[in-house]
């Protein structure tokens, strides 16, 4: 099996060529450990694993996303800082390339059975949108209208790595208990410092602290790099759905004024409401919780998802 699979079709921008996630679980080591604690294992022997890194170019920057097979299994690990529904989706689209790169030299047409390991798809969460410790996201929600039984479905695990969150899980990996600690000290300190400083601290009270002093020891220079880079990019999208929020209010009055106070208000209001749903969905809400933070039956609500959905193909 190929060590990398990267399709010609992705865009890589190779300025930023990983992730904090992706450098700390790069390594076998890491990610035995990683796997061990999410699947109750005690797996010792790193050459268990065979790494496959599929690289792929997301909304302002590059995402690493580990595949690996154990147990005649293929695991997609992939780390994300701000709430994506569309997960399920972005994974079928990788499995896809994987498997394709695994069968390239099979014969797909013939009478013989072609196997392939079976998949497992996890998303490590740390975004500061509000997050369930855990959370499963399927293809079939992402259907215009529902199926009672899909013919193609997929299912990511979402986990939430927030320091704070998934306590056994972080007990059981020393390396994701002390990433999500990273992690938290950035953003504590870019509450109060420049971004540069912020990290620059967080980087230096890590090392004091040994959390994980090795690895920012020797990536100390990249580490400050990519997590200016990750952070400024998780701001900058914060900032496109508030001002995506204020949008929906001003062509709301501007549609008032122009085309008659009562059309204006029923467009301007589906207009808002469309866009408070699509960032309510994108922080993780059920259709039954909007549907109580609105005061509007379920039904409405789910009519007013699949128009988002359709908005964004």
């Amino acid at each position: 099996m190929p060590n990398a699979v990267t399709p010609d079709r992705y865009a890589v921008n190779r300025q930023y060529k990983s992730s904090i996630f992706a450098m700390l679980f790069g390594g076998e080591k890491e990610l035995l450990e990683l796997y061990n604690a999410i699947n109750g294992t005690s797996y010792t022997d790193p050459s268990l694993l065979r790494i496959n890194t599929l690289e792929n170019a997301i909304y302002l920057g590059l995402k690493n996303d580990v595949s690996f097979l154990i147990d005649v299994r293929l695991h997609l690990y992939e780390h994300q800082s701000t709430w994506n529904p569309n997960m399920p989706l972005r994974n079928l689209f990788y499995v896809s390339d994987l498997y394709s790169e695994m069968t390239v030299k099979k014969n797909l047409y013939g009478s013989a059975k072609v196997n392939i390991p079976a998949p497992r798809f996890f998303v490590f969460y740390n975004g500061g949108a509000r997050c369930p410790d855990r959370v499963v996201l399927k293809l079939s929600d992402l259907y215009w209208k529902e199926e009672a039984h899909p013919s193609l479905d997929l299912e990511v695990t979402v986990l939430n790595i927030n320091k704070g969150h998934n306590e056994t899980l972080m007990k059981s990996c020393r390396a994701l208990r002390e990433y999500a600690e990273y992690t938290a000290r950035v953003r504590k300190n870019a509450a109060s410092l420049p971004l540069h400083e912020a990290v620059e601290s967080a980087v230096t009270s890590c090392i004091r602290d040994g959390i994980p002093e090795d690895f920012l020891l020797k990536n100390r220079a990249e580490v400050m790099k990519v997590s200016i880079y990750e952070y400024n990019a998780e701001e900058h999208l914060r900032m496109e759905r508030e001002a995506a929020l204020e949008e929906g209010r001003e062509k709301g009055r501007q549609m008032g004024l122009a085309e008659g106070r009562e059309e204006g208000r029923k467009v301007g209001r589906e207009e808002l409401l469309l866009r408070l749903i699509k960032n309510w969905i994108e922080d993780g809400k059920t259709p039954s919780q909007i549907a109580g933070d609105l005061r509007e039956s379920e039904e409405t609500v789910q009519k007013l998802i699949a128009k988002v959905n359709r908005q964004q193909i």
